[in-house]
């Protein structure tokens, strides 16, 4: 089976068991005035997990191939040690790095740690213009959601 398949497959069985939660638990604990409105909590979650598995089921079937060659730009599969997987690799741990540190060290400081060194890893070496720009977005981003939105993140360490 080919690896988009089996990642269908992955899918479709992760859809499934957040569809049968969606479906059969999460309603349970709800209050009677709740329970006569339209829409519930769980109305989102269903319709997420049944085009999930709908979308999984189409991939799994093969019913979105069109053409069976690859194009020039599409990722081939069976040539992953020619891309740079150690790039996207190192990322994915930054990924999961900031949001570890999101909270503890600060928006502030994760979200400019992140921006930088997510920016060598891909290859940036004008640090002389990398650190002016990844200080004002992540500025820009914390006055955008913490002013302008009204959600509250902690700017700083909590220690400070």
């Amino acid at each position: 089976m080919a690896l988009d398949r089996w990642i269908a497959l992955i899918i479709l069985l992760m859809a499934l068991a957040y569809g049968y939660g969606a479906f059969f638990t999460m309603d349970q604990g709800l209050p009677p005035f709740m329970q006569r409105n339209p829409i519930w909590p769980s109305t989102f979650p269903k319709l997420l997990s049944v085009m999930a598995v709908l979308a999984a089921l189409v991939i799994l079937l093969g019913l979105e191939r069109g053409t069976p060659e690859p194009k020039s730009g599409d990722i081939d599969y069976r040539r992953l040690g020619d891309y740079n997987l150690g790039q996207a690799l190192t990322l994915l741990a930054l990924m999961v790095i900031y949001a570890l540190l999101l909270r503890p060290a600060g928006f502030l400081l994760a979200t400019s740690a992140f921006l930088a060194l997510g920016a060598v890893v891909l290859g940036e070496r004008r640090f002389h213009i990398l650190i002016p720009v990844v200080a004002v977005a992540t500025g820009a981003v914390w006055y955008l959601v913490e002013g302008v939105l009204g959600i509250v993140l902690r700017p700083l360490p909590g220690f400070l």
